[in-house]
């Protein structure tokens, strides 16, 4: 499996669980460094990659639910594939950027990605469709055994598994769920949200997590403390919060549809917009995208043949790029996302093809 393979493949985050989704996915992150040798950041680009080589070896030996992973360097991908695996949710902006001595491992269908010398030595996550938080962290912890019985992980009775950053120390899980709110945005009540997550220990980020914006209602809800607190606990209080966000949510959408003539007209003019626009900024796809969801799950609209997740990522700029096969300037990425959403939603509002 090389990264055009990966690429081709759909990654089983994308599915959709049911016909209703506020919950587009749940996540599973733990963080793990090697107890004999210093963080990533402090080694030498010799040391970088006999750790590489290392981690490569161990995780291509691990089998988790009958599934082996597969190692990729970064080195053997261009730019525009490391960021098609970005906008995928397989690696970190950060991992992109840097250099030789990096790679990360995934198993077939992308429920598992494993990326090597990036903050930490191994930034182990699998994620799932829906709110499965529980399952998730059984299979990342499946797999993370199976690296402890080939690897020697740094960890202290006090304080855990060590990490290079101090907010990582502890169990070394962070967990989020990727919710779709468009509901709580329209009626203006996302800053209450927000101000009430903040002393939760919780941290709400847009699409793709710290410093990014929330396109198309996507926020993604996360536990900020690792330390002090066990698995379970963290798992407990994510699904709790994630609950009653998604009451909150359908409240919200009960409400616009006591204004029923307003949010049906909204709904039919997104999809209108996507059926016919020839230029579409990628900021404007995933608000009209969102808005055209909302139609969907209030039952104005008939649903399109693509997921919602799946039809956001392919309005990204590397999978235009990518599966174009061709460089594309700002200007003809507009025309192609306008192009790909003409033929997403071809023959969908009369429910013929």
């Amino acid at each position: 499996m090389n990264v055009a393979e990966v690429l081709a493949r759909r990654s089983h985050w994308l599915t959709e669980q049911g016909r209703n989704v506020i919950v587009l996915s749940t996540r599973v992150r733990l963080a793990r460094n090697l107890a004999d040798r210093p963080f990533p950041s402090a080694l030498s680009p010799e040391m970088t990659e006999q750790t590489e080589k290392e981690i490569a070896a161990a995780l291509e030996a691990a089998e988790t639910e009958g599934q082996r992973l597969r190692y990729l360097p970064l080195k053997d991908m261009s730019d525009m594939e490391k960021t098609a695996l970005v906008e995928k949710h397989l690696i970190s902006p950060a991992l992109a950027a840097l250099g030789a001595g990096r790679g990360v491992a995934l198993s077939p269908d992308h429920r598992l990605a494993v990326m090597v010398n990036e903050e930490d030595h191994i930034r182990l996550q699998v994620i799932l469709p829906d709110s499965r938080l529980q399952e998730a962290f059984q299979v990342a912890d499946q797999l993370d055994d199976a690296l402890e019985d080939k690897l020697d992980f740094a960890f202290r009775e006090r304080c855990g598994y060590l990490t290079a950053c101090p907010t990582n120390v502890g169990t070394g899980m962070r967990v989020s769920t990727m919710m779709h709110l468009p509901a709580l945005v329209m009626t203006k009540q996302m800053q209450q949200v927000l101000n009430a997550l903040s002393p939760l220990g919780l941290a709400i980020r847009g699409l793709y997590g710290e410093g990014s914006k929330a396109w198309g209602n996507i926020f993604q809800i996360s536990n900020q403390v690792t330390l002090g607190k066990s698995e379970e606990d963290t798992l407990v209080n994510i699904e709790a919060v994630t609950e009653q966000i998604c009451e909150l949510e359908n409240h919200a959408r009960q409400m616009m549809l006591a204004g029923h003539s307003t949010l049906e007209d909204k709904v039919w003019r997104a999809r209108g917009l996507l059926q016919n626009a020839r230029i579409m900024p990628v900021e404007e796809a995933f608000r009209l995208v969102s808005e055209d969801r909302l139609g969907v799950d209030t039952g104005f609209l008939p649903p399109l043949r693509e997921s919602f997740a799946s039809l956001l990522l392919n309005l990204l700029p590397a999978g235009l790029r990518y599966r174009g096969g061709t460089e594309l300037t700002d200007e003809q990425l507009n025309e192609a996302r306008a192009a790909y959403l003409r033929q997403a939603t071809l023959g969908i509002s009369t429910g013929t093809e």
